[in-house]
């Protein structure tokens, strides 16, 4: 097994909502462990409702340092994320840089630790959509190759990296998600208050946010159409990125005028966590909420409006279905989604809800578990 180095401590590297919430089972198994840590926040997410509020929801330590990236652009935003993580990593003792997911953030966090000759660590490695369309997925091949230890959320994660001959080494932990949803929903149950505003008795919940969805006027337009047809009443935590560009594409008018949709602010942790938990089905472009929806105590269908995904296993479980990007194809999914009879497994295909553990196990040297 790769040993790190004794003087150093890991640094935990999170940008955005979904790393922030995947990576906290992590810090709580490495605080069980006693093992010291630094957390770094650069705000690609700077939009306090999409990032500093779940940190504080879930209770977890204020970051040891804050870059609060600005950019205009992607690329501008990278080249400023590499530099900025790389003088932050430079200023400490690191044993190794752990990263989850696919973004900007965690992209220039593994750069900028390969470039300094630190080991980095991949929550989340081998996911695949194979669709080279997706920034996300150029992300996520590029940090798994320059990765030391990659911790695959299932087994046929572990055989895409295999297959791209990934020169780190390779565990199957389960996904963190599942450890957070089992971990976090009672407290959502005690604090959250967002079902008061929900006057519907049923409801499918929905999130649009993908850039190649809302940036494209003819495919947000047949999302709105499909949201307006739908036979259940819908609601809608709208991202900041959706409700700009329905304005700029004349939609808006539509979904507000509409007694079919709910259009809510952009949701904290806890509420959302409650909006899965009691809707009827889940409608979104999400990557991770694939993940979320088939943790044991939420278990809701999800209708993927997306061309492909990453999280297959979700689909052979039966949990989910792609739909693609056009009204017609979302309705006919619809009547999937409302089938009653169909039940679902009670077990997630993502893990039992002790990833976290495993992952903090190998990293503090504890022990070693077999890839």
């Amino acid at each position: 097994m790769l040993e790190l180095p004794k003087t150093g401590k890991p640094v935990i590297l999170v940008g955005t909502r979904p790393e922030i919430i995947k990576m906290a089972p992590l810090i709580r198994a490495l605080r069980k462990l006693k093992e010291e840590f630094s957390l770094i926040y650069t705000g690609q997410h700077y939009d306090y409702n999409l990032s500093l509020q779940f940190i504080e929801e879930l209770d977890l330590p204020a970051p040891t340092i804050s870059l609060l990236i600005r950019a205009d652009s992607p690329d501008q935003q990278l080249g400023l994320l590499v530099e900025r993580i790389g003088a932050a990593l430079s200023r400490q003792r690191v044993s190794i840089v752990l990263v989850e997911g696919d973004t900007n953030s965690v992209l220039a966090g593994a750069l900028a630790a390969n470039k300094l000759g630190l080991a980095v660590g991949h929550v989340e490695a081998g996911l695949r959509s194979y669709d080279l369309r997706m920034p996300e997925e150029h992300n996520r091949r590029i940090v798994d190759h320059i990765s030391s230890l990659l911790f695959a959320p299932t087994r046929l994660s572990k055989h895409n990296l295999k297959r791209e001959a990934v020169w780190g080494r390779i565990f199957v932990t389960g996904n963190t998600v599942i450890d957070a949803c089992i971990h976090d929903l009672a407290l959502a149950e005690k604090k959250s208050r967002v079902l008061e505003a929900v006057p519907f008795e049923d409801f499918a919940l929905a999130t649009i946010h993908r850039a190649e969805n809302v940036d494209n006027p003819h495919v947000l337009n047949e999302f709105v159409q499909a949201f307006l047809r739908c036979p259940a009443k819908i609601v809608l935590p709208l991202h900041p990125r959706t409700k700009k560009r329905l304005k700029e594409y004349g939609l808006w008018a539509k979904l507000t005028c509409s007694r079919n949709v709910l259009i809510l602010p952009p949701q904290g942790y806890f509420d959302f966590l409650m909006l899965m938990k009691r809707c009827s089905f889940i409608i979104t472009d999400s990557g991770g909420i694939q993940e979320e929806a088939t943790a044991p105590a939420i278990r809701k269908k999800v209708i993927v409006l997306r061309q492909s995904t990453e999280r297959p296993e979700a689909v052979k479980s039966g949990f989910a279905k792609i739909a693609g990007c056009r009204k017609s194809t979302i309705l006919r999914s619809l009547e999937w989604a409302l089938e009653r009879d169909a039940s679902l497994p009670k077990r997630s295909p993502f893990g039992n809800g002790h990833a976290a553990e495993k992952i903090a196990t190998i990293i503090a040297g504890t022990a070693t578990i077999g890839s």
